[in-house]
C-alpha cells in the first residue's frame, strides 16, 4: 500500500479526474476537535473500487484547493461510502455548504444486516475482512506535520477495508431485499438540517430538570449567547462557560458584574470582560420577555396504570423480533418510542410506519390488544399468536 500523500492542487485535480467515473468511492477523515468548536480537518482518505486507487489528501498543505474533491462529493452519480458518517459529513457540510450525496453508511447497513447496535469499524474489519487493525496510530496527533509512513498507512487502510465491507453489506442487503430499509436513515444523514448548529436550539443540549418559566427563558438566552460566542471564537462551548455555571446564572439572574462574579466557575476577570457584558445582556433580554411569552415547563402527567409493565413487555417483544429478523433493535425503536406506543396505539414514532411496522409495530399493537402472548421457550422467548 502506498503511503504517499496528495499535497498540491494539481495532484488532487489529476487524482479526482482518474476516479471521476467510479460508481462509488469510500471516504474517511481524520480531524481534531478537543480545543475547537469547529472540527479541524487534518486528513482525507479516499478510494475507488479498484485496488491502487486509495490515497490520502492533506487539507493542511499550504495553498491546496479542495474544489476538485468537492466535485466528487457533489457528483450524484458517485455513491459516497462512509462508516459512522455523521461527523465526517458535518466537516464536508461546513466546507462545501452542502452534504455529499448519495450516501451509504456501513454502520447503519451493518445494523440492518444483524451486526448489532452501533457496530464499530474495527469489529466489521475483523468479522468481514478477517483482519486485525493496527491500533498504534489511533490516538495520534493528526495535525502534526510531517505525518509518518505508519500514520498514513493506518489512515489509508480505513478506506481500503471499507471497500470490502461495503461490497459485503451491499450484497447482503440486496440478497435479503433490505436496501430500502436504509433510505430513512440516509435521508436524515443527507439533510443539511442535521448539521446546522442553530444557536436558538443550543439550550436543548443543557440538562434541565424542571424550572419556572423565567428560569427556562434565561437558560435559552444564555445558551444561545454561549453558542454564538463559541462559534465566533472557535472554542468548545464549555470553554466559554460550563453547563453548571449556566444553570446557576439562570437560577440567580445576575444584574451586575458584581453579581456575575459570584457565580461559581466565573472569575472576576471574566465578569469584567467582554464576555461578562454579553452574558449580562443575554440575561437582561430574558428578563424583559413578557410573562405571557415565556416557555412553559412540560406538564408532568401521571403515568397510566400498567404503562411501565407494558413498556417492559414491548422491550422483550422488540428484542425477540429483532433477533429473529437479524436487525439491530436500536434501528427500530428506542425506550421513549416504546413508552409512547404503550400509551397510544397511534403514536407518531417510526416503529408504527413502513417496514418497521411490518417487523415490529403490528406485533406491538397486537401484544397490547392481547392477541400475542410471550412465553419462555427452549431457545428463549416464544411469541404465541392467539386466534381471534
Amino acid at each position: 500500500m502506498s503511503s504517499s500523500i496528495i499535497a498540491t492542487t494539481d495532484a488532487l485535480t489529476a487524482y479526482c479526474a482518474s476516479i471521476a467515473g467510479a460508481p462509488w468511492v469510500t471516504v474517511d477523515t481524520e480531524f481534531m476537535r478537543d480545543k475547537t468548536y469547529w472540527p479541524k480537518l487534518c486528513l482525507i482518505q479516499i478510494s475507488a473500487p479498484d485496488s491502487g486507487t486509495e490515497c490520502a489528501i492533506d487539507p493542511l498543505a499550504e495553498g491546496i484547493d479542495l474544489t476538485p474533491l468537492f466535485g466528487i462529493m457533489r457528483d450524484t452519480k458517485v455513491l459516497k461510502v462512509f462508516h459512522a458518517a455523521r461527523q465526517d459529513l458535518e466537516i464536508f457540510y461546513n466546507l462545501m455548504g452542502e452534504v455529499p450525496a448519495p450516501l451509504f453508511d456501513t454502520q447503519v447497513a451493518a445494523m440492518v444486516c444483524g451486526f448489532g447496535d452501533q457496530v464499530g469499524y474495527e469489529g466489521l474489519v475483523k468479522k468481514i475482512c478477517r483482519q486485525e487493525l493496527d491500533k498504534s496510530s489511533r490516538f495520534t496527533d493528526w495535525a502534526h506535520r510531517p505525518l509518518t509512513d505508519r500514520q498514513l498507512q493506518y489512515a489509508v487502510s480505513d478506506v481500503t477495508h471499507l471497500r470490502d465491507i461495503y461490497l459485503f453489506l451491499d450484497q447482503s442487503l440486496k440478497k435479503t431485499d433490505r436496501s430500502h430499509w436504509l433510505e430513512e436513515e440516509m435521508a436524515i444523514l443527507s439533510s443539511a438540517e442535521t448539521y446546522r448548529n442553530d444557536p436558538g436550539d443550543a439550550w436543548r443540549r443543557v440538562k434541565v430538570r424542571g424550572g419556572k418559566p423565567r428560569f427556562l427563558q434565561i437558560v435559552q438566552e444564555v445558551a444561545a449567547w454561549r453558542e454564538i460566542e463559541a462559534q465566533a471564537r472557535d472554542l468548545p462551548r464549555n470553554r466559554i462557560i460550563k453547563d453548571d455555571s449556566l444553570l446557576d446564572i439562570a437560577g440567580s439572574a445576575p444584574k451586575s458584574l458584581e453579581d456575575l462574579s459570584r457565580i461559581r466557575g466565573l472569575s472576576r476577570g471574566f465578569a469584567e470582560g467582554k464576555l461578562g457584558k454579553g452574558l449580562l445582556d443575554a440575561v437582561s433580554r430574558a428578563m424583559n420577555v413578557p410573562k405571557e411569552d415565556l416557555p412553559r415547563p412540560p406538564k408532568q402527567e401521571r403515568p397510566q396504570p400498567g404503562l411501565g409493565p407494558m413498556t417492559d413487555l414491548l422491550k422483550v417483544l422488540l428484542k425477540s423480533n429483532c433477533e429473529t429478523a437479524g436487525v439491530a433493535s436500536r434501528l427500530i425503536a428506542n425506550g421513549e418510542d416504546l413508552e409512547r406506543i404503550a400509551a397510544d396505539d397511534e403514536a407518531d414514532v417510526p416503529a408504527l410506519s413502513g417496514w418497521r411496522r411490518e417487523l415490529f409495530g403490528e406485533d406491538a399493537l397486537a401484544l397490547k390488544r392481547g392477541r400475542i402472548a410471550l412465553t419462555c421457550g427452549a431457545n428463549g422467548i416464544d411469541v404465541i399468536r392467539r386466534e381471534t
